[in-house]
């Protein structure tokens, strides 16, 4: 699995992975580990879906940790 995390203010944690058939996708799982959100579809290039996971949860002047 690849996968990057940040914590969100709400302690969330936002993670990057690859699915089943190679694509990208991010979820975000609250701290009792419910996933409280997910990527629609998958991506094939990783740059795509870390734009759509920092649309959806991420200020611009925030950083991301990539620990792929």
């Amino acid at each position: 699995m690849t996968m990057f995390e940040i914590e969100s203010a709400e302690h969330d944690k936002l993670e990057l992975y690859k699915d089943v058939e190679g694509k990208f996708r991010w979820r975000r799982t609250a701290p009792n580990g419910e996933i409280v959100g997910a990527a629609t579809e998958g991506y094939v290039n990783k740059a795509d879906c870390i734009s759509n996971l920092k649309r959806q949860f991420i200020k611009p002047d925030n950083d991301v940790a990539d620990l792929t």
